[in-house]
């Protein structure tokens, strides 16, 4: 073999293995064998046109929206296939869960008034019906014009009545007096479709006797709807009344043995000791889930301060409690909020023991008293580098609108005063 041969023999070779490396690396890439990719989970958009069906059953297969709803529309005449697919999804799907902000789900279609719209457009067909069958006996294939219309209007106009009680009700978008108009505009087709049957029964005899009580069931429906709806509020208050009665029930135990233990722990153990503070803040935790319920807990200020001081007894060895009278208008955002904490915080790491916070408020101002047993200091033989008291207390509240007193105790101890006024003056919108 010459040289030639040899170089492209070997090149041929390199070839070769360019290709059967590139066939391996497109093996390894192949999308099966892979892990596989993660369907959303089928679930209704809480904003949605009628029901969200189409739109999470698309977001779950990753196909088009226009293209499931028109398989919907296409297989429903199939024998009603792709309808009865709808309904079964529509019951069964659950909603997607509800984020910041979001309540009830809200639908854009006004299904009520479209069904109402259809229903007030049957209801005159039918009465052209029924008076040219009056006029002439007219008579339409096996059933009449007027027959078939009393049947679609009272099913159009009893839907819509439903739909709007037990459907819109909830959607903030509507609401109860968007209830009251639908159910209050297909009262008066039925009402007007039921003096047209009554109207005409001598020229319709017997049948139409028998036909006048089809809008009677649909107001029945119309209304019976209602019922429903109180009979929802019943069962929710029920519930509500009995998850009360077993938290008291459930209170009461624990007061009278695990919070009487607890307490027990603290007096045998000391203020100062770390069982006694472990204690003291398993106490503060029960007691705010017994008896708080289900109030946020930076709504105000004295569920703020309660919260901040459970902080501070796990990391000093002090007790504080916090009491409040009246009604504070100060949120745990404003700046007594935070002039306070930071009272706390001294009384904490520099005094111990036992801190009482007392915090009595009204409409026009909240005060805020922090007293401490130490040792006591003035603030005027404080050094001047140290600003902890002088900006963050007294400082924060003057520049709010407040004030802020710091002296010593009648019996010892330290003694910070902070009171801000919640007048019509501005001092509101200061707070921040």
């Amino acid at each position: 073999m010459s040289i030639s041969d040899d170089s492209r023999a070997a090149v041929g070779e390199g070839a070769g293995g360019d290709h059967a490396a590139a066939a391996r690396a497109a093996a390894d890439a192949r999308p099966g064998d892979g892990p596989p990719a993660q369907r959303p989970p089928l679930e209704r958009p809480r904003a949605c046109i009628v029901s969200g069906v189409s739109a999470g059953l698309a977001a779950h297969l990753g196909l088009p929206l226009g293209l499931v709803r028109a398989l919907f529309v296409g297989t429903s005449f199939l024998w009603g296939a792709g309808a009865l697919l709808y309904a079964w999804l529509w019951v069964f799907t659950p909603w997607a869960d509800a984020g910041e902000g979001e309540d009830a789900p809200t639908r854009r279609a006004p299904v009520a008034w479209i069904l109402t719209g259809v229903a007030c457009a049957s209801m005159l067909v039918t009465l052209a019906g029924v008076a040219l069958f009056g006029a002439n006996g007219v008579v339409f294939g096996p059933l009449t014009p007027w027959v078939q219309g009393v049947f679609v209007t009272t099913g159009l106009a009893a839907a819509a009545g439903v739909w709007a009680t037990l459907v819109d009700r909830r959607d903030v978008a509507r609401g109860p007096r968007h209830e009251t108009t639908v159910r209050i505009a297909v009262t008066a087709v039925l009402a007007i479709l039921l003096i047209a049957q009554l109207a005409s029964l001598q020229s319709t005899g017997a049948a139409g006797f028998l036909l006048a009580f089809v809008p009677i069931v649909g107001l029945a429906l119309v209304y019976s709807s209602t019922l429903i709806g109180k009979w929802r509020e019943l069962t929710g208050e029920r519930v509500r009344r009995i998850r009360e009665e077993q938290r008291a029930e459930m209170a009461a135990h624990l007061h009278d043995s695990v919070l009487q233990t607890l307490a027990l722990i603290q007096n045998r153990a000391g203020a100062s000791t770390e069982v006694a503070r472990i204690a003291r803040a398993q106490e503060r935790e029960l007691r705010a889930w017994l008896y708080d319920g289900d109030a946020p807990a930076d709504s105000d200020l004295p569920t703020d301060l309660r919260d901040y001081a459970a902080a501070l007894e796990l990391d000093y060895p002090v007790r504080i409690d916090v009491v409040s009278a009246g009604l504070p208008a100060e949120r745990a955002s404003g700046e007594v909020a935070a002039a306070s904490r930071e009272a706390m915080l001294n009384a904490a790491r520099h005094a111990g023991g036992e801190v009482s916070v007392y915090i009595e408020g009204n409409a026009a101002a909240v005060d805020v008293y922090v007293r401490d047993r130490g040792p006591g200091f003035d603030l005027d033989a404080v050094p001047a580098d140290r600003l902890g008291i002088r900006e963050s207390i007294v400082g924060r509240m003057r520049r709010a609108g407040g004030t802020a007193t710091v002296r010593r105790g009648a019996s010892g101890g330290t003694e910070v005063h902070l009171r801000f006024a919640t007048d019509a003056n501005g001092a509101e919108g200061r707070r921040g």
